[in-house]
Parts: C-alpha cells; structure tokens; sequence
C-alpha cells in the first residue's frame, strides 16, 4: 500500500482499539470483584518512543505507536524534537519497559548515539529500538550498540516493531532472541571494520599530485560560445 493508505488504516485501527477499551476496563473490573488479582497487568507492555531532538519528522514514528496501540502497548509518544533528557527522564517516571528513538535526517543518527551513551551512564536496562529513514542495521551495529551495555535493536519498519517488543518482553524468548540480535550485530562490526583495512589511502601530497590538468589551450578544450547572448 501506499503511505497514505497505511496512515489511514492505522486510524482505523486505532479508532477501533479505543471503542473497545471500554469493554476491555469494564471486564477487568469485573475480574477484579471476583476476586482476582488487584496487580495483574492489563497491558502488553509500556513503549516509549520519541523523534530525536534536531528532527520534526514524525510519519513513521506516528505509524509505529498506532500500530503497538492496537496490540495493546501503552505508547507513550513525547513527539518530535526530543532531547535526550527528556526521553530517559520519562522512561524512568513512566517505568517504560522499552524506548523507541525516530529520526529521519543524518544528525539524527549522532543523536541516538548520544542516547544510547547516556542510557548507558545513568545504568538504565530498557531495550533500546531504533529506526527511521537514514538508519540502518549497520550503522546500529558499529556506532550505536557499543554505547549501550543492554540490547539495542534496529527496526525496520513499522510492521516489524510488535514482534520485537513481543520477543524482548518474553521472559522464555528473550535471552535467545538478545544472544541472536548481539551476534548479528558483532558480525555486522567485524565486516565493517575488516572493509577498513582493505582501504588504501593516499598522502595529501600524493592526491594533489594526481590532480587533473587540463590545458586550456587546445581547441578541445576550449569553451562552447553560445550562439546567443542575453535574452530574446
């Protein structure tokens, strides 16, 4: 489908979720008064997600909450323009089990780095997605996960973000599905950095000795005139 279907069906999706949720609540009061448990835990999970700060791009971000809305996350979605304190301060109020960072632009990218590091300073263990336009599985792999003590997962798209929060939030799941997400990711950096070695660099002398020349003086080379100049 096109991009502006998709939107459209995740209102409806989401128009839908929230004409059930009143059922939803009145059956579980109703558990309640029957004598079930008083802390058992209504949704899936809680997602954080956040445009990174220096990017107002929020299509996919907006996507990626309908969709874990629909399948009975909490979405908390802070928007766009988000700095990093922000984010990791209301993980931590909010007790988010997983926080999603979007960006779209390429200083997006340093952003999530400056994420992760943080994250990793302030001892969180949340899982940590990212995704966006100019991510990518590699990038994720050699600048982000080194960051970040605790799982750091690339997601592609918007229909891949409920299996993985689904993965991570398994207790039976998830220590495999982490072991597999490091390996790949560990793969991933020992091709990138063995593609660094086979690259040959040249001395700022020696590139400016093979700088074209172009002597100007032959015909060839001479500049066209245009048979007109100015306007008609």
């Amino acid at each position: 489908m096109f991009l502006p279907q998709v939107i459209k069906s995740a209102r409806v999706m989401k128009k839908a979720v929230a004409h059930l949720i009143p059922f939803m609540e009145e059956e579980k009061a109703a558990a309640l008064a029957a004598g079930g448990p008083a802390d058992e835990r209504s949704d899936a999970g809680c997602f954080l997600i956040a445009t990174v700060k220096g990017d107002v791009h929020d299509i996919g971000k907006n996507i990626v909450a309908v969709v874990l809305g629909c399948n009975n996350y909490r979405v908390i979605d802070m928007g766009v323009m988000c700095p990093w304190k922000d984010i990791l301060d209301r993980a931590e109020a909010e007790k988010a089990d997983i926080i999603g960072l979007s960006g779209l632009i390429t200083p997006s990218l340093d952003e999530m780095v400056t994420v992760a590091t943080e994250m990793k300073k302030r001892g969180m263990k949340q899982p940590l997605l990212v995704g966006g336009a100019t991510t990518s599985r590699m990038h994720t792999a050699v600048k982000v996960a080194p960051q970040y003590a605790n799982t750091v997962v690339h997601v592609l798209d918007a229909s891949r973000a409920v299996p993985v929060c689904q993965a991570l939030l398994d207790e039976k799941r998830r220590e495999d599905f982490e072991a597999d997400i490091r390996e790949q990711y560990q793969e991933l950096r020992e091709d990138f950095y063995a593609s660094l070695e086979d690259r040959k660099y040249l001395t700022l002398a020696d590139a400016r000795a093979k700088a074209p020349t172009v002597d100007w003086k032959l015909a060839a080379n001479l500049p066209h005139k245009p048979a007109l100049l100015g306007t008609r």
